[in-house]
């Protein structure tokens, strides 16, 4: 199955969820996701980046394990596992993995551009 036959689903097994590329190092899978959320996992090798970047959505990231440097608008936080973050629509944000690891995306709305 593709990522968008997985749209409203209650329930997806991990191993099901398809694999994407965030970009060198980073490896993408979507999660759960309806219209008005989505749940991404990213994986990070260590000395990945998540290029700068802003969307038209708010993004909560939980940081599941690793350590990551982040931007987001003017300020730069190093956090580790256990810490979240905050990037509303329109702030320019980014990352470096300074320790490979893993963090969870939750957007509102969803990013439909993750499911092409």
């Amino acid at each position: 199955m593709n990522v968008k036959d997985y749209m409203n689903q209650v329930m997806l097994p991990h191993e099901d969820a398809q694999v994407q590329s965030g970009g060198e190092g980073v490896v993408r899978r979507v999660l759960a996701y309806s219209d008005d959320a989505m749940c991404v996992e990213n994986t990070f090798e260590t000395g990945a980046v998540g290029a700068l970047h802003s969307h038209p959505h708010t993004q909560v990231t939980y940081i599941v394990s690793g350590r990551f440097r982040f931007t987001v608008g003017d300020e730069t936080y190093e956090v580790k596992a256990g810490d979240t973050l905050v990037k509303k629509n329109g702030v320019i944000h980014g990352c470096v993995a300074l320790e490979g690891g893993v963090m969870l995306d939750f957007f509102t709305p969803m990013r439909e551009d993750f499911t092409k």
